[in-house]
């Protein structure tokens, strides 16, 4: 439909309309900001965008009051009392930028990696990284380590991309979509248009949740799940279709190493590896001849199981046979995990049974021939028409990396990665592992003035990629990749503050962060995390962490415990670039990318932070940012949007390019791409041919698409990882088989979590813990008209969630004798809280839960001090801590999951107890005060004067 054809949906309210990308969440929705005598007046979505169609919801609606915001910072800070008293001095950007260019060089020339930067979801990370790297320090990451590393990193390592960001369901063709603890703001109008679509067509959709609000409450089937034992389900529904025989062997053996041979030679350093030949190529068993052949040899009929002796006179197994093996055992089967799961076994096998009859008997086969990687000629695509995502629900698990592979699995088994009716990849996936990085920042990386080699973020091969020194220390001050999290692609900011406050594995100088509210819903241990930041050492008197750069827009709790306050923009003040070398907007049928532009110019003395660091680049002297003689390399971030290339004719922009703006993918810098993004609604989007749309994995078509468009220089092809022997090289790390050695602390807990196979082991916490002192689980959910802390301090949405009670599951408010407006006491082995409770009976009946980041600390966010968030408002991270229970030994690992770091919000046991009637929450903290020095308004209108 034409613009000029379209209804008017409302009298037109302004003088313009700007078309832009909003970020209330994560979304990346295009919106069409409507401004009237320079204000914003009204905020819609924009129908012609690919990612929401026009549809909106609350947070994006409510952008305008966060643009108004009174929480706005409005110039830069130096404090000048003690931190967390809010006592600052408004300075100029000078001023600003020469401390910290001050305190930064110091660091570089004398040791970077006494700089820790760290950044919340700031969706620019190819620049922060990029950064990062050429100032030299190891240690750089984003928020990805506490929120969800476990889903992208169990997705790449087995079938080279992931949930949401990376791919999508097939909503048009699904016929049965099957979702895992995903959160009712995740990905909400994508999501909610999906679930419309699916409910339209009549599709089943089944929920896996402890609590059934927002996507689960309009589930057609609900399936309270116990937290941390989704893996064990998913594992026993494996179980029953392997025992059906209700597996797509075809796409198994063409497109999984389930056919690779694995050696089997207990007791040396290639026992559970693949049989390679002498080029590197996996090996398989070819049935019609009988011979060992490399995987891919034309024409060769693979084996998935029996017992073959390879040439050197050792054995091997097919994997897929050991895969079989392990989850036909009667351990899996529904009986026994139904009680561990508080799912019954008639559910179990009902799941089970849905899934295999979809896939097989409802199979959809679209006529579109295609090519696959070995010049085989298909006359059309296979879909198995079922389709999962999940989210969090798994990911913040100690185990959630195994069950998110182990639900990777099963897709794979029933043949739906990437198929009509299945899981789709979004490009630029997938990705093979070993087109990824490896990580960056041992001692040999970094040295004073000197970037590093490479980037900081990436996949381990094996134990000789850790980050680790000659005495196994680690090299990053979040110890991610070492023996404690070997694989935590994301690192691991959770760890950051306490770690720097212990010194451990060293002191740094200076804690650069933006976006990243430590000092409260960010940090397990929240009240010990303030304690940590505020803390001096005895013997000189001067802070544990000596200096404290923090950028942020609004006034939010990290703000007081800063030494040096960068003020940000807001979201429709600035450039952003929503990258293919970051987080797309892609869909399965298209590559596209968008940006954000200053719909507004501000009207406080505040920059965008990118261009500030850009700023700094320059100042520093940094390569990529400076030409050598102190000038900088860019005016500011829309700039280096427009100019910066990654590799030649490959910049953070794929629309547009060429002196022309004619080129898609590759090409030169255009002048003029910024604007012409604009022009086309601050997108772009470019089809991609039908031949190439499915089984992107293997498809020749596909992957000469990727190459055109610059995600690769070369095809890159992805079998996927069934059998992963990236785990199985710290195993024989871990029984003394394979340098470098697991240190003998380490070895029980690799060999517990890194299997091979995908496993189910009881999430750590829970199990370090007396299950009879703590027989609850607690949880936190983030609400649909929230995102993380920043939209409880919005004028509109605060009307929605003003406080977050604790929902009690009926049968324990029966127990307890509560009832709705009571108060109670919860515990965990680490503290206390004293909540307002609410019953609930759509929960898993031991599961307790409440919203996440509506408590919010007196002062902070421009709310009263006696404002409802922080009164009555709480946060469970109180119950959380940073480090696990003491060992036998005495020794304290962190919170997280053993493989990827991930943090383990969701592993929380606890108790409750009724309490006396009370007015506050428990724990409280003495207000905040304001860094400005004019009062906050008491009350917040919207209309023609905007008055307050």
């Amino acid at each position: 439909m034409k613009p000029r054809e379209r209804v008017a949906l409302s009298r037109p309210v302004a003088d313009e309309v700007r078309k832009t990308t909003c970020y209330m969440c994560a979304c990346r929705c295009g919106i069409n900001v409507h401004i009237k005598d320079g204000k914003i007046r009204y905020i819609e979505g924009n129908r012609d965008h690919p990612v929401n169609k026009g549809v909106l919801c609350a947070k994006g609606s409510a952008g305008i009051m966060q643009h108004y915001a009174p929480a706005r910072l409005r110039a830069p800070l130096k404090r000048v009392g003690p931190r967390g008293s809010g006592q600052f001095q408004e300075i100029s950007w000078e001023e600003a930028l020469s401390t910290a260019t001050q305190w930064l060089g110091a660091v570089r020339a004398d040791d970077p990696k006494k700089l820790a930067f760290f950044t919340g979801r700031d969706q620019s990370q190819s620049l922060t990284g990029f950064w990062a790297q050429q100032f030299g320090t190891p240690n750089y990451a984003a928020h990805g380590g506490f929120c969800s590393v476990n889903m992208a990193a169990a997705g790449i390592m087995t079938i080279g991309g992931a949930f949401w960001e990376f791919g999508a369901p097939d909503w048009e063709r699904t016929k049965l979509f099957v979702m895992f603890g995903v959160a009712e703001d995740h990905d909400s109008n994508p999501i909610k248009m999906g679930i419309a679509k699916l409910k339209k067509r009549g599709a089943r959709f089944v929920s896996v949740n402890p609590i059934r609000t927002g996507y689960s409450a309009v589930a057609d089937n609900w399936i309270g799940i116990r937290p941390g034992t989704d893996g064990l389900l998913i594992l026993s529904v494996v179980h029953e279709l392997l025992k059906a025989r209700r597996i797509d062997v075809d796409y198994l053996v063409r497109y999984t190493n389930a056919s690779w041979l694995v050696i089997d030679a207990p007791g040396t350093a290639e026992h559970g590896l693949f049989a390679r030949d002498g080029e590197g190529r996996a090996l398989i068993h070819e049935t019609v001849t009988e011979q060992v052949v490399p995987f891919g040899s034309k024409g060769a009929r693979a084996a998935l199981s029996g017992r073959v002796r390879l040439d050197d006179g050792r054995f091997a197994v097919p994997s897929f046979q050991l895969l079989a093996e392990k989850y036909l055992d009667d351990k899996y089967a529904p009986e026994a995990i139904a009680a561990e799961t508080g799912v019954s076994s008639q559910v179990i096998r009902g799941l089970a049974a849905e899934i295999a009859r979809v896939a097989f008997e409802e199979e959809i086969f679209i006529e579109q021939p295609w090519t696959d990687m070995n010049g085989q000629r298909h006359q059309g695509y296979v879909g198995r028409p079922v389709s999962f995502h999940a989210m969090r629900g798994l990911s913040a698990h100690s185990n959630g990396f195994q069950t998110t592979r182990a639900l990777h699995m099963l897709q794979v088994l029933i043949g739906a990665v990437d198929c009509p009716g299945g899981f789709r990849f979004e490009p630029p996936y997938p990705k093979p592992l070993s087109a990824h990085p490896t990580p960056h920042g041992k001692a040999e990386h970094f040295g004073s003035n000197t970037p590093l080699a490479g980037p900081h973020l990436g996949f381990p091969r094996g134990p000789e990629d850790l980050l680790i020194d000659e005495d196994g220390q680690p090299a990053r001050i979040d110890k991610a990749f070492s023996w404690d999290a070997p694989i935590a692609a994301h690192g691991m900011m959770h760890m950051v503050v306490a770690n720097a406050h212990a010194g451990d594995p060293y002191p740094i100088d200076v804690l650069f962060m933006y976006m990243a509210n430590m000092a409260w819903n960010s940090s397990m241990n929240t009240a010990g995390t303030i304690r940590m930041l505020e803390d001096k050492d005895e013997a000189t008197g001067e802070y544990r962490i000596p200096r404290i750069i923090y950028s942020d827009a609004y006034a939010s709790e990290m703000v007081a415990y800063a030494d040096l306050v960068l003020p940000d923009t807001t979201y429709l003040e600035r450039h952003d670039c929503i990258s293919l070398l970051d987080r797309p907007i892609s869909e399965p049928d298209a590559v596209q990318d968008a940006i954000r532009w200053p719909v507004l110019e501000p009207d406080r003395d505040v920059r965008p932070f990118q261009t500030v660091l850009l700023d700094i680049g320059a100042r520093l002297n940094l390569p990529g940012f400076s030409d050598g003689h102190g000038r900088a390399l860019y005016k500011d971030y829309a700039d280096y949007i427009v100019r910066h290339e990654r590799r030649p004719g490959i910049g953070p922009l794929a629309g547009f390019r060429g002196s022309n703006g004619d080129r898609e993918g590759r090409g030169a810098a255009n002048r003029r791409q910024l604007q012409r993004y604009i022009e086309n609604g601050s997108f772009f989007s470019a089809h991609i041919p039908m031949e190439a749309q499915f089984f992107k994995h293997a498809n020749q078509a596909y992957q000469d698409f990727a190459v055109r468009m610059g995600f690769f220089d070369t095809p890159q092809p992805v079998t996927f990882q069934l059998y992963q022997e990236v785990l199985q090289k710290f195993r024989l790390s871990a029984e003394g088989l394979r340098e470098p050695l697991a240190p003998e602390t380490h070895r029980e807990r690799i060999l517990q979590a890194f299997d091979p196979l995908p496993d189910w082991y009881r999430p750590l916490g829970e199990a370090l813990v007396d299950q009879r002192e703590y027989p609850c689980h607690a949880l936190t959910q983030r609400p649909a008209a929230m995102y993380h802390s920043w939209g409880s301090m919005n004028a509109w949405l605060r009307q929605i969630h003003t406080r977050n009670p604790l929902y009690v599951p009926g049968p324990i408010c029966d127990e307890l004798g509560l009832k709705d407006g009571d108060w109670a006491w919860v515990r965990s082995h680490h503290g206390s809280i004293k909540v307002e409770v609410a019953r609930m009976e759509a929960v898993n009946a031991s599961t307790l839960w409440t919203w996440n980041a509506i408590g919010k600390r007196a002062g902070a966010w421009a709310l009263d001090k006696d404002s409802p968030e922080a009164r009555k408002g709480f946060l469970l991270n109180h119950l959380i801590a940073e480090l696990l229970p003491p060992r036998e030994d005495g020794m304290r690992l962190s919170n997280s999951d053993p493989v990827t770091g991930q943090a383990a919000w969701y592993d929380l046991r606890v108790r409750i107890e009724k309490a006396d009637s009370s007015l506050v929450s428990d724990p409280q903290f003495p207000p905040l005060a304001q860094p400005e020095a004019e009062p906050r308004p008491d009350e917040l209108r919207y209309g023609q004067e905007w008055a307050q």
